[in-house]
């Protein structure tokens, strides 16, 4: 019958081009089946835990917002100790590189305060915007208490550390009913502490770079 012999003749063909090709279908086929025997092997990957890093470098003082942040893998053991529960929304105490985890030391808080056990961590307002604006991170100052009325001033405290300089609140300084100055927080021995705090609210505030 011709569709039978047909049929045979297209088979036979078939037989002789795998037949021709057995040893490349072969390899092929031990390839396949080495690499479903390595992911079976292979097991889950390693338990991570995910950290809160910089997505990009930022400034002290800047309040962390979301897209600023992004995570990174660590092993468990490996992680940074003092991770904040949530840093958006909280100011920077020092700058941050991209990458880099964002701990409680880095942000203005009780992290920040534990961080330096042997001062009192206070913010401050300092009257002059402009000399705030000189400060970062890291300067030692000295706090001199001048009064406008006699003209004297008179040394309050030495070798403050200067922790962070939050952003200026431009809405805050373009109300009129808001106090003058701008906010730091510094790092006080705590003898002086009070007597930085008293003459914060009573006496005009002038910042000298320590020597």
């Amino acid at each position: 019958m011709p569709l039978i012999d047909d049929v045979r003749r297209r088979w036979r063909t078939l037989r002789r081009h795998v037949l021709a090709r057995r040893r490349p279908l072969a390899a092929a086929c031990a390839a396949v089946a080495v690499l479903v025997g390595l992911r079976v092997g292979a097991g889950p990957p390693p338990p991570t835990v995910a950290v809160p890093v910089a997505a990009r470098d930022l400034s002290a003082g800047v309040v962390v917002g979301p897209a600023d942040l992004t995570t990174a893998a660590f092993a468990p053991g490996t992680e940074p100790s003092g991770m904040p529960d949530d840093p958006v929304g909280r100011v920077l105490a020092a700058p941050v590189v991209a990458g880099e985890p964002v701990t409680d030391v880095r942000l203005v808080g009780e992290g920040l305060a534990g961080a330096h056990p042997d001062l009192t961590v206070m913010p401050v307002r300092l009257p002059d915007a402009g000399v705030v604006s000189l400060l970062r991170p890291g300067d030692r100052i000295d706090l001199l208490a001048a009064d406008p009325g006699s003209g004297e001033a008179t040394p309050v405290a030495d070798d403050v550390l200067v922790l962070a300089v939050p952003a200026a609140d431009d809405a805050a300084a373009a109300d009129s009913s808001a106090p003058p100055g701008r906010l730091v927080v510094l790092g006080i021995s705590p003898a002086a502490a009070p007597d930085v705090g008293l003459a914060a609210v009573t006496l005009f505030l002038v910042v000298a770079f320590s020597r």
